[in-house]
């Protein structure tokens, strides 16, 4: 798994394109602001043992928010971070439960819609913790 984590003072998103035909139609947009967004990469080997790659992601992402001091959250699936990439219903299962399990958590919890390409409005700070990278 990769993850790819920007603190936006304003993160916005439209959908553009839609490129999984099992997707819901959608046509969402939405703004969100002082949030961590999540930009999340699963690999096929991330499906053996899809529990602790969904726990890893939680400490990670709750870790970040609480240093940008934020209790919003926006997880996007992003396949764009390696060659391989996870089957869609395995992905679309870790988002789902990595959204209740934050929710649960108490954090106000986002998830973009699944199966589409996204115009993304991001404004972010410049500062050291406003961007983070993590590979599990």
């Amino acid at each position: 798994m990769k993850l790819l984590m920007i603190y936006a003072n304003k993160f916005g998103y439209k959908t553009s394109v839609k490129t999984l035909e099992s997707a819901s139609d959608s046509n969402e947009e939405k703004v969100v602001e002082d949030v961590l967004v999540g930009f999340i990469h699963i690999e096929p080997k991330d499906e053996e043992n899809l529990s602790a790659i969904e726990t890893k992601l939680i400490k990670n992402v709750k870790w970040a928010a609480r240093k940008n001091e934020t209790n919003t959250v926006v997880l996007h699936s992003f396949a764009h971070l390696a060659e391989s990439k996870a089957g869609p219903e395995v992905t679309k299962r870790l988002m789902d439960n990595a959204e209740s399990r934050l929710i649960n958590a108490g954090y106000k919890t986002y998830q973009t819609p699944f199966g589409y390409f996204l115009d993304l409005d991001i404004k972010a700070p410049g500062h050291s913790l406003a961007r983070l990278f993590k590979e599990f």
